[in-house]
């Protein structure tokens, strides 16, 4: 499934006139074999290996392209370094307060919570974003706690 995901995305990028580089090619591979929600600095760190002459700016650069493109996400959280999403359609996240691992969950959109928001508020609104915290399981077999 994922060959597919990069075919796309390729094509996607060529058809906006961009021009695909090998780094820019690894760089949107990783981003959807990860499915981590990697930042920046770790999508270099993984790649550095291989591509010794990249720059972190590089990363930065594509990340930024790719937004711009429809291709991925970017969530930000406070001052915490932003992640990058390649799946666009709408999903949810759940983040472990321990490790900050996240992960995507899709749930029935909230397009009730968003009319709702509008008509109290009067905005006119754009998108929403919905995060719910607690512990993954790995953090929680590794401090004894159990899911209820």
């Amino acid at each position: 499934m994922s060959e597919m995901h990069l075919k796309n995305a390729l094509d996607t990028l060529k058809t906006t006139g961009v021009r695909i580089t090998p780094q820019r090619h690894a760089i949107l591979e990783y981003l959807i074999e990860s499915m981590t929600h990697p930042t920046a600095d770790e999508i270099y760190k993984a790649l550095e290996g291989k591509f010794p002459n990249m720059s972190v700016a590089t990363v930065y650069n594509n990340l930024r392209v790719f937004r711009e493109s429809g291709l991925v996400k970017e969530l930000t959280y406070g001052d915490a370094a932003s992640r990058f999403d390649f799946v666009t359609n709408d999903h949810y996240h759940m983040i472990c307060e321990s490790c900050g691992k996240i992960v995507d969950f899709h749930y029935p959109g909230l397009n009730e919570v968003e009319q709702f928001a509008s008509h109290v508020t009067g905005y006119k609104v754009h998108s929403h974003r919905l995060e719910l915290y607690g512990t993954c399981q790995e953090c929680l077999e590794n401090t004894g706690k159990q899911v209820l």
